[in-house]
């Protein structure tokens, strides 16, 4: 049996001498219980991290209690247990964006995540064809789905939307030019403009137009020999109001055509129905592109369509011929999960009429704000209690925003749980705010909300399930320090 470590007097500076070397901590009956479980070197490399810690502090502020064999091996197992912790964690979205850029956007759906499980756990047909049994192309499990709900001839699948924009400006105007309206030139998250993704494809683009106005004659007067492509974006993340003048895809086709170059729509958010329908602002959608006469276009899955992130697109079939045959193609291409998630997400489209309750970011999207706030009625005086005294919490209207990348201009009627410091306590009231919003992140399902208006605002759209909040509240009076 392992001797134990020396007994310290608490209070006492510890010295580099007094620490104890990894093997005699490694021998000590809990450490052996570590190793039983988690391995021989998970358990020395935490070991090693940890000596080294306080090697470190020994020399300004290492209590000699710390290093006692009970501390030591708590210390020990918090290590291995963070080691092998996931970084990605499921979260409680209450910040009132529905799809949310840097929470993974859109909730995918129960079918699309028992097609991603059956794929993962066995061999699947990815690049096989069982009719002819050779190999076959990932792009036809969902391209005669993209032909269906958009009307093209032909539909392609990589990554992500960035990608498909950089795919299709690579293989239809390297080396050429790419005419673009300035009020269209956006700027998407992470400072990722067109103009970098027209230079990255290796394209020249070419601006017409104002900021806030651009007409017909702007695009023919720019046409040349060396045009390749008219290039329309969808301005899903901004809007400009006031005197404008933009001209459609339905206007520019017939001068594209007459000019013999391509016309390109990118629609980024990428609805596939109309969101009208569901009492929602109105989105373009890519049938209309195409029945408008786009050569091609390119959309998001995991915004408005709400499956996983990829990039699609759809067109005439001679233009997606050129950007399968582009070398990018193979280096953007989309994986099997996300693949099995986007088919069995596209197929829901198929039953229209049971959309807006099996696509969960469609339902969540279409919650009645009575709805929202039934469920804040039942969390209000549990929330009271677990915040008392410091904290005060009400039920409050409030409007969620669709998404950060996705018509983040408009606003639905919504719910939820205004939190604010106990009247008698405002002073300082931010950085109280900031402690309280820490403390949600901290919980083992780390909760998100926003501050604003001297409170922290806990929008309750994205919560269905008001059971996933109340068994975390005594955790969270803990981290309180209640």
């Amino acid at each position: 049996m392992a001797a134990p470590i020396e007994s310290i007097v608490h209070g006492s500076k510890a010295t580099l001498q007094q620490l104890p070397s990894i093997d005699r901590l490694l021998r000590l009956p809990a450490a052996r219980v570590l190793v039983e479980r988690h391995g021989h070197t998970l358990v020395a490399e935490q070991c090693r991290g940890l000596l080294a810690q306080l090697r470190e502090r020994a020399h300004a502020d290492l209590d000699a209690s710390e290093l006692q064999d009970a501390a030591l091996l708590e210390a020990l197992q918090s290590r291995c247990r963070q080691a092998l912790a996931s970084s990605l964690k499921r979260v409680v979205n209450l910040s009132g964006t529905v799809i949310h850029t840097n929470l993974g956007r859109a909730p995918l759906a129960d079918e699309a995540i028992a097609q991603i499980v059956a794929t993962m756990t066995a061999p699947s047909n990815l690049e096989f064809d069982l009719r002819d049994g050779a190999r076959g192309d990932r792009d036809s499990l969902v391209e005669p789905l993209l032909r269906e709900l958009t009307g093209a001839e032909a539909a392609t699948v990589v990554n992500n939307n960035a990608g498909a924009v950089l795919l299709t400006l690579a293989a239809l105007a390297r080396a050429r030019q790419v005419i673009v309206s300035r009020g269209e030139l956006v700027e998407i998250g992470g400072s990722f403009r067109m103009p970098d993704v027209m230079r990255a494809a290796g394209a020249r683009l070419v601006e017409v137009g104002t900021t806030n106005g651009t007409h017909l004659a702007d695009y023919r007067r720019a046409i040349g020999e060396r045009t390749a492509l008219v290039m329309k974006v969808h301005t899903s993340n901004y809007s400009i109001q006031g005197f404008t003048s933009s001209v459609s895809e339905r206007e520019l086709a017939p001068l594209t055509r007459a000019s013999g170059v391509l016309l390109a729509c990118d629609l980024g958010s990428g609805s596939l129905v109309d969101l009208s329908n569901y009492g929602l602002p109105r989105e373009p959608l890519p049938r209309e592109m195409i029945e408008a006469g786009c050569d091609v276009v390119t959309f998001s899955g995991d915004k408005l369509l709400g499956g996983p992130q990829a990039g699609l697109i759809v067109g005439r079939k001679e233009a997606i011929a050129r950007i399968r045959a582009n070398p990018l193609k193979r280096a953007l291409r989309i994986s099997k999960l996300p693949l099995a998630a986007l088919e069995a997400t596209l197929r829901l489209y198929l039953e229209p009429e049971k959309l807006s309750q099996r696509l969960p970011a469609l339902r969540l999207l279409c919650r009645s704000q009575a709805s929202i706030r039934a469920i804040a009625e039942q969390l209000v005086e549990p929330m009271r209690r677990a915040l008392a005294p410091r904290y005060a919490a009400e039920v409050a209207d409030m409007a969620s925003q669709i998404g950060s990348g996705s018509l983040p201009v408009e606003r639905l009627p919504s719910a939820g749980l205004r939190i604010t410091l106990q009247q008698a306590r405002r002073k300082g009231s931010g950085a109280a705010l900031n402690e309280l919003a820490a403390a949600l992140r901290a919980l083992p399902e780390p909760v998100i909300g926003r501050i604003g208006d001297d409170a922290l605002q806990l929008d309750l759209r994205c919560l269905e399930d008001p059971a996933v909040l109340l068994a975390q509240l005594p955790a969270l009076a803990q981290v309180l320090g209640r």
